[in-house]
C-alpha cells in the first residue's frame, strides 16, 4: 500500500518499554504556540487535550496534561505496534482551547524508538545436516538464518560466526531478495566418513548493538552416502494485477520454480516467506503443490499487497529460495464514503455541547472522509446545511465545522445538523449522519418589568408592614441569570416609609400620614444574580 505523508505541527521520539506517564514533551515550548498565541489571564488560560473520535477502539498510548505536557499511557512495545522496517510512530491530534474556544487543532507525531530487547533467535536449538562422503569440496548447504524480533534495521543486523573451527566447513553468508540473511556451509575439505562421521558445531549469531545479545544453533552434520540445488523461480518478481470482478475460485498467478535435483530433493513446495504480514496472508491462498495463488474474501481493492513467497524442496535438509509478488487490486466498483466525525467542544457520542457566546468562526467539530476507491469513485464533496453552524473545507477529505452566526439559547435551546457527503461515481453514493448540539446559557437578557410604571393606592394610620402592592419582572435567562432579586431606589434626601421582599411584593415600614405626605415617589431596581450582574428600573 501506497506510504503516506503526515504534515505535523511537531515530531517527538520516545524510546519504547519506558514506564507509563513517562515525560515526551512539552507541546507549547517545543512548538511555539505562544509565538501564535497571545498569552491570557489565568482565567482563560491555554487548555490541550488529545482528540478521541467515537469509533476510535485502540488503547490510549499518550495523554496530555491540560497545560501541554505530553506524557506516555501506556508502556510501548514497537515490536507490537509496528512493522519491521517502517518507521514507528503514532499521529496525535490536540486539541488547543483558549477560554471557550477551541483555536487550532495540532497534529504531534510521536515516533517510537526500538531499543535492543530482543536476541537473534533460531527457528530450532538443533539442526541436524547429512553429507555424503563422496561430495565434492566447495559444496555449500543452506542451514537456517536467526531472527531479530527488534522492528528497526540497526537493532536486527546479526553476525555469525562458527565457534568449533576445528571442522572441515566455512561460514557464508549473503542477503536473499527479500533481506534476509542466506546462510550457507561451505564444504573445504574431502569428507571421510570411516575417519570422522559425526560433525558438532556451534553456530553463534550475535546483533550489533549494546548491550550485544546472541543465540545459539547446535549443528549435528552427519556424513552419509546428496540435495545441493535450490528451486530456482521463474521471475524474481511478479507483478499481479487483479480487478475486482475476478472470482475467488479462479487463480490470480502460477508461481513457478525449478530444481535440478531429481527425487524428493526436485520435489518442490510453496509456502508464504515468515516476511509477509500476517494481514497480506489473510487476503490469499496459495496451493502448495501447484503454485496458484487465489484471493481470500478478505482481500481488499484499490491497495497494493507485497508477498513473499518460498519455493522449498523436499530434501533433506531443504533447500529455498525467495520471489516478491506485487498484487494491485484495481477496483471498478462504487463504496460510499464514509464520515469519521469528531466534535472539538465538550461532547458526548453525537451531542455536543456548546455555550450561547461562543464566537462566530470558533471550531466545533473536525470531519475526515475516507473512500477508498480509485478515480472519480473516491472524489468526494460534503455539505452542511444549518443556520449557525458551516462546513469549511480544510484539505482533501478534511473539514472543519465553524460558527456561522449567533447563537441565542433563549430562542433555541438546541439544534440538529446533518452532514452530507457524496462521491463523483455513476451513480453517485451518498452517505449522511446527524448530529445534535445543546446550547448552554450565559446572562445576556436584561430583567424586564411587567410595565414602566406602577401605581399603588394605600390606606394612612396602618400599622407596620400593611401591604401597598406587587411588582413583577422577568429574566428568560436559567440558573443565576435568571434569580432575581429587588431593591428600593431614593434619591438620596428622602427615607422611604417601604419595604420589597425578593419576589417584588411592597408593604409599610412604619404608619402614614396623608395629612404629612399624600405621595410618594420613587424606583424599584431589579438585579439578576448572574455574572455580570444585569438589572433594570421601574417608577
Amino acid at each position: 500500500m501506497a506510504e503516506s505523508c503526515w504534515c505535523v505541527d511537531h515530531t517527538y521520539h520516545v524510546k519504547e518499554n519506558n514506564d507509563i506517564h513517562s515525560f515526551i514533551g512539552d507541546i507549547v515550548t517545543d512548538t511555539h504556540l505562544l509565538d501564535t498565541v497571545p498569552s491570557s489571564d489565568d482565567g482563560n488560560r491555554l487548555t490541550f487535550n488529545v482528540l478521541q473520535g467515537s469509533t476510535d477502539k485502540t488503547v490510549q498510548l499518550f495523554n496530555v496534561t491540560p497545560g501541554g505536557h505530553l506524557h506516555t499511557a501506556a508502556i510501548l512495545d514497537a515490536e507490537i505496534l509496528c512493522q519491521y522496517n517502517v518507521e514507528c510512530f503514532r499521529i496525535l491530534e490536540i486539541a488547543v482551547q483558549h477560554g471557550y474556544s477551541v483555536i487550532k487543532i495540532l497534529e504531534i507525531k510521536v515516533v517510537i524508538e526500538d531499543v535492543n530487547d530482543n536476541s537473534p533467535m533460531f527457528p530450532n536449538e538443533k539442526f541436524h545436516i547429512q553429507y555424503d562422503e563422496n561430495v565434492f569440496i566447495g559444496t555449500k548447504y543452506i542451514i537456517p538464518n536467526a531472527i531479530d524480533n527488534d522492528v528497526s534495521i540497526k537493532n536486527t543486523r546479526i553476525t555469525y560466526e562458527i565457534e568449533n573451527l576445528n571442522t572441515p566447513f566455512k561460514l557464508f553468508v549473503s542477503k536473499q531478495l527479500d533481506g534476509s540473511d542466506l546462510l550457507q556451509l561451505n564444504l573445504e575439505n574431502v569428507l571421510d566418513r570411516e575417519t570422522e562421521s559425526i560433525y558438532e558445531i556451534q553456530l553463534i549469531a550475535r546483533d550489533k548493538e549494546s548491550p550485544q545479545k546472541k543465540g545459539v544453533l547446535h549443528i549435528k552434520i552427519l556424513v552419509r552416502d546428496i540435495n545441493d540445488n535450490k528451486p530456482l523461480f521463474s521471475e524474481n518478481i511478479y507483478n499481479v494485477t487483479v480487478n475486482d470482478t475476478h472470482q475467488l475460485n479462479k487463480p490470480i498467478a502460477k508461481l513457478s520454480a525449478t530444481d535440478l535435483d531429481e527425487g524428493e530433493n526436485g520435489l518442490i513446495s510453496y509456502f508464504f516467506n515468515s516476511k509477509t504480514s500476517t494481514y497480506a496472508i489473510k487476503c490469499f491462498r496459495l496451493d502448495k503443490v501447484t503454485g496458484y495463488l487465489f484471493l481470500k474474501k478478505d482481500f481488499q481493492f484499490g491497495r497494493i499487497y507485497k508477498l513473499f513467497v518460498e519455493a522449498r524442496d523436499n530434501g533433506n535438509p531443504p533447500m529455498s529460495s525467495t520471489a516478491i509478488v506485487l498484487v494491485n487490486g484495481v477496483t471498478h466498483l462504487n463504496n460510499p464514503p464514509n464520515i469519521d466525525f469528531k466534535f472539538v467542544i465538550k461532547s458526548t457520542g453525537k451531542t455536543g455541547v456548546i455555550s450561547e457566546g461562543t464566537r462566530i468562526h470558533s471550531f466545533v467539530a473536525y470531519v475526515k472522509v475516507i473512500d477508498n476507491d480509485s478515480g472519480v469513485n473516491g472524489q468526494v464533496k460534503c455539505h452542511l446545511q444549518n443556520k449557525y453552524l458551516q462546513l469549511i473545507s480544510e484539505s482533501v477529505k478534511k473539514y472543519k465545522v465553524v460558527v456561522k452566526s449567533e447563537i441565542d439559547r433563549e430562542i433555541e435551546k438546541s439544534f440538529n445538523f446533518t452532514i452530507r457527503c457524496q462521491d463523483n461515481g455513476l451513480p453517485p453514493l451518498k452517505v449522511e449522519k446527524q448530529f445534535f448540539v445543546l446550547v448552554t446559557d450565559i446572562n445576556d437578557v436584561q430583567p424586564q418589568f411587567s410595565q414602566d410604571i406602577f401605581k399603588f393606592l394605600t390606606y394612612e394610620n396602618e400599622n407596620k408592614d400593611f401591604p401597598v402592592g406587587y411588582v413583577n419582572a422577568t429574566d428568560p435567562d436559567i440558573g443565576d441569570g435568571g434569580q432575581l432579586t429587588y431593591s428600593l431606589l431614593t434619591n438620596g434626601k428622602d427615607i422611604l416609609p417601604f419595604q420589597i421582599s425578593n419576589v417584588g411584593f411592597i408593604s409599610t415600614t412604619e404608619t402614614l400620614d396623608r395629612e404629612e405626605k399624600n405621595m410618594y415617589e420613587f424606583k424599584i431596581l431589579v438585579k439578576d444574580k448572574g455574572t455580570p450582574s444585569l438589572e433594570n428600573t421601574a417608577n
